[in-house]
């Protein structure tokens, strides 16, 4: 549905004015949290980025950005720091329309640049250019291992690889703290207004950890093994770190995993951000 939509809307654009058919076309990948200095080989991996950019009729319009997404999403080292980064490669690439590729938090940072445009000057050339968000499994409603986290219980210690040790964004990401985020300063949940460019969600349902399952495999059997177990204190959908109704919670819908994925295979937290099941594809197709 999506997509025939978008291409009945990009048909008509496109005659209307004949001068965007021969935009300038980017994509900007944008990672959770965490802070990255080289988050194409440590956090998406170079096959991945490379596949999807292949949909680029200029596969060289990229960027992989890299900043601390530790902190609370509105500072300058989280939307500062990718507000900096988008502007530099709109300007040097001369790109006049961008998808913005985003996973888990990376989301939130920027929803939050979309959200208040009058924040920073940058901010409103960034938001004319983006064409629209594939958001892959974005937590917009926080999770509820974040609260888990941040009380200092067991989970402190088994889930330190998975989100940090109390960082600005993992209290950030409690579910009380989302709520009102969302409700006083984010656009796109229910009852608050739209955002100004589609944010389209990416949610996965599930995790596989099998052993003898070679599916399990793809994107870290450990990290798999370590997702199914956390999927205990979530609900019955999820990718092992968000709720289903987390990561559809801002924006719409695109696609459940299950939609599109090789052989209906769920895609975990982490396989949301790899070259797994066909997700590359999707997204190449996309932008």
């Amino acid at each position: 549905m999506r997509s025939s939509v978008l291409s009945s809307l990009a048909c008509m654009a496109v005659l209307a004015l004949p001068g965007l058919a021969h935009a300038n076309v980017g994509v900007a990948f944008v990672h959770g949290t965490g802070k990255q200095t080289n988050a194409l080989a440590d956090y998406w991996t170079a096959p991945f980025v490379d596949s999807v950019r292949q949909g680029l009729t200029n596969p060289a319009n990229y960027v992989v950005i890299n900043c601390d997404f530790e902190q609370y999403m509105w500072d300058p080292e989280a939307a500062g720091c990718l507000a900096g980064q988008l502007t530099t490669f709109i300007n040097n690439k001369k790109i006049t329309s961008m998808v913005v590729i985003t996973h888990s938090n990376g989301g939130n940072v920027l929803r939050w640049i979309l959200s208040n445009p009058t924040y920073d000057s940058r901010y409103p050339k960034i938001i004319n250019t983006i064409k629209w968000v594939d958001a892959l499994a974005p937590s917009s409603l926080g999770t509820p291992l974040a609260d888990a986290v941040t009380a200092g219980n067991s989970f402190e210690q088994s889930l330190g690889w998975l989100l940090g040790y109390k960082s600005e964004a993992v209290t950030m990401q409690q579910t009380s703290h989302m709520a009102f985020y969302n409700s006083n300063y984010l656009y796109g949940t229910a009852g608050r207004p739209a955002l100004p460019r589609q944010f389209w969600a990416v949610v996965g349902t599930n995790v596989d950890s099998s052993p003898i399952d070679n599916d399990s495999y793809c994107g870290g059997y450990t990290l798999n093994v370590g997702l199914e177990t956390t999927q205990n204190w979530l609900d019955d959908c999820s990718d092992g770190f968000l709720e289903c109704s987390s990561q559809g919670g801002a924006g719409y819908v695109w696609l459940y995993d299950t939609d599109f994925a090789t052989g209906g295979e769920p895609l975990s937290h982490n396989q949301s951000r790899r070259q797994c099941f066909g997700l590359n594809v999707v997204l190449r197709n996309n932008v």
